[in-house]
Formats: structure tokens, sequence, C-alpha cells
């Protein structure tokens, strides 16, 4: 193997502090005995993308491989090849003179091979008057001896990445289709929930999706995808114990009644409506405000700041949650009038859970009760549901904390 003296370019190519460490590296590491180069080659073939090697550049490290006589490479051996441009072009399938050029420089850099130029920038070699080579001049494959751990090692991490990001497409391939399906069964079977954000939620994740996505991409798909399933779940699940709680009032003749004789409407004051008025907000509080349609759970986890002003500094119930509403509808200043008429609007879970939105999102948020009062107003036309604000959130408190785990 050549000695350690450090070489430097030749002609107008600059030498650099990151051309001396690879050198300087790559005497230090030698290696003892010999390595398969084909195996190695086979290596650095597979950890391309992360030595920064196109294609084309690998061609020419087959190519200079072909020049170094015999199957191994060995410290005991001549390890500097000497092709002319034209030879290796010849072996690379007539690349141009150009690219060919471009190709070595990329492998100078990528630490793969280091050039030996000769005092006049040729390729050559002296031999003995026994025909042994004393001195070349051209290319050194010492690199690939020396870093041929480091070049196996990288191939299989490049390997088990490459598992990983199919092991995530598939996951996310199939928790997009089961995603899919289940919203279409809730919307035309006509399900309690409101499917509507679901579905406007799927379209914005499926929208997200890169053309050519990394593992990270993939990773942070999968997650929203996921917690979107779970939603999706539950919505599913609640429907199915509200139909057996139905079921059996059904069966044996139950009166279901309302036993809390205090009104939560008492805690804060209300407009009383005229006799016989009917109310075309009803069945619009049936649909948005009531507990059957969201999860407290989901609300609590996109809505983590109402926490600390229930009763007791805990929320385990609809009355728990309106009654932190209440607390924080007078820290943020908004008035009875408003909440009053978000609570006919919404209905008093659905006024709730916006009170707890806004409080999430008080940074972004500079007047709480003409926020409030516009929300109230859209929803009132029917143009806005609380579903996809509670799903933006959830992304935000429960798809970060996962990324970032």
């Amino acid at each position: 193997m050549e000695t350690g003296y450090i070489t430097t370019p030749f002609g107008r190519r600059p030498m650099t502090l990151a051309l001396v460490k690879r050198q300087v590296t790559t005497e230090q590491a030698q290696a003892e005995g010999s390595i398969d180069k084909w195996r190695v080659f086979r290596d650095v073939s597979d950890a391309r993308s992360r030595l920064g090697l196109q294609d084309r550049a690998l061609a020419v490290l087959n190519a200079l491989l072909t020049f170094s006589p015999g199957p191994e490479l060995s410290n005991q051996g001549n390890l500097v090849v000497f092709p002319s441009n034209a030879q290796l072009s010849a072996r690379t399938n007539g690349i141009a003179g150009t690219t060919l050029r471009k190709c070595l420089g990329l492998l100078v850099e990528a630490g793969v091979i280091i050039r030996k130029d000769s005092p006049n920038g040729k390729r050559y070699a002296r031999k003995s008057g026994e025909g042994n080579i004393e001195d070349a001049y051209g290319f050194s494959l010492a690199p690939l001896l020396a870093r041929a751990g480091e070049f196996a090692a990288l191939a299989q991490e490049v390997a088990a990445e490459q598992r990983r990001f199919r092991i995530t497409k598939d996951r996310l391939t199939i928790v997009r289709r089961d995603v899919r399906k289940l919203i279409t069964v809730g919307m035309e079977e006509s399900l309690m929930g409101d499917w509507a954000a679901a579905e406007a939620c799927f379209v914005e994740i499926v929208g997200r999706f890169s053309r050519r996505p990394t593992i990270q991409d993939l990773t942070a798909s999968l997650d929203e995808m996921t917690l979107l399933h779970e939603e999706v779940s539950r919505m599913l699940e609640t429907q199915e114990e509200t139909t057996k709680n139905d079921g059996n009032a059904t069966a044996y003749g139950c009166h279901i009644q309302n036993s809390n004789t205090e009104s939560s409407y008492e805690l804060e004051p209300r407009f009383e409506k005229k006799q016989g008025e009917k109310s075309e907000t009803n069945s619009r509080t049936e649909r948005m405000g009531g507990t059957e349609t969201f999860a407290l759970p989901m609300v609590l986890r996109a809505c983590p700041e109402i926490l600390p002003f229930g009763p007791k500094g805990s929320i385990s119930s609809w009355r728990d949650m309106m009654s932190a509403a209440v607390t924080i509808r007078s820290m943020l200043g908004v008035s009875p009038s408003a909440y009053e008429d978000a609570c006919e609007v919404m209905g008093q879970a659905g006024a709730a859970i916006a009170i707890a939105c806004i409080y999430e999102r008080g940074g972004h948020i500079n007047s709480a009760g003409g926020y409030l009062r516009d929300l109230t107003g859209k929803a009132r036309r029917g143009e806005f549901s609380l579903g996809p604000m509670l799903f933006a959130l959830l992304r935000a408190n429960g798809v970060s904390s996962k990324i970032t785990a």
C-alpha cells in the first residue's frame, strides 16, 4: 500500500481540507488482509444515496475496478489504477468526457477514490527491471479497502430504511382505505356524528401527500390518518352503544327521564322564548351541540387547556365541561348575551366546545367575544361546524406530540 505522503491534485484543481482529512483517515485505517472488490462495490452502490453518488458515477467506479487485477483488493498489492479517459469511456459504454470528469470528481468528493496525480497530470506506472510496478499515478482505490466496513454499515442502514419505508407506506395505504370506507358507511347510513367534518379532514390529509414522499412524510401522514381513524371509530362505537341502549329501553318499556333537576342553562342568564315560538335552531342544536356528536375525551384531547378550570381541577362530564366554559367565558371577556346566542344556536355543549377552542387558540384571536359572535352567525346560517376546528386542534396537539416523541 502507498505511503502516508499527502498528495495534491494537478493543475487548477483545488486542494481542500476535506481532501487532506480523507487521505489521512484512509492511511490511518489501513485494513489487514483483503476484501472482495465487487462486494464493496455493491455496498457502495446500495449506499449511494448517503454518499451523494448517481448511477453514472457508479458505472465509472465499476470501470475503475476492472483495471485492478484480481477479484480482491489487498494492502499488499498496488491499489492505484491508471486508465486513460478513452479507456474509461470505452468501459462505460461511451460516456462523454465532460460527464466522465464530473463523475470522477464526485467519487473523489465522496471519499471512494483518491487522486494521485503525476508531475504532468498523466496517468501511468513505472516498472522495475523485473516487471513489477514501482510507482503508479492515477486513482487510488485504497479508500475502498480502508472504508469497507463503513460502506457495509451504510448499505445495511439504507436497506433497513427502505424496509421501514415500505412498511410505513403499506400501513398508510391500509389506514387510508379503512378511513375512507368507514366515513362512507357513516354518511350513507346517516349515522350520528359530524361525518362532513371527518370527510373534510380526510381530504385535507390526502391533499398533503407528496408525489415522492420521504419516510418522514409518510410517518407524519400515517400519524394524522391514524388519529382520524380513531375518531371515526369512536363515532361508530358511540352509534353502536346508542343503538344498544335504545333497544334495551324499548324492550323493557323503560321511560328515560333526566333526573338532574338543575338545568345547566342556569349557569348563565338566558332569554326566554315566547310561548309557541318554534326555533329553527333546535334541530341544529341537537346536531351540533349534543354530547353524542363529539366524545368528551376527544374534545379534551383537542382542548387540554380547559382541564384545570373544571370542578376540582378536572373535567369528567359534560356538566363539568360547561361549568369550565362559563369560567373561561368570563376570563376571555365574552358577554353573557354572546354566550347565550351561542347556546341557542350550537347547543350548550357546542357552545362550551367553541369557548374551549377559542381559549386553546387564545394567542391567535384578538377579540374572543367578536369571534364567538362570528361563529354563531355562521352556525345559524349553516356555514360553520365544530368538527373541522376540533380536528385541526387534534392534529396540532396530538399528532405533533407523536412525531416529536
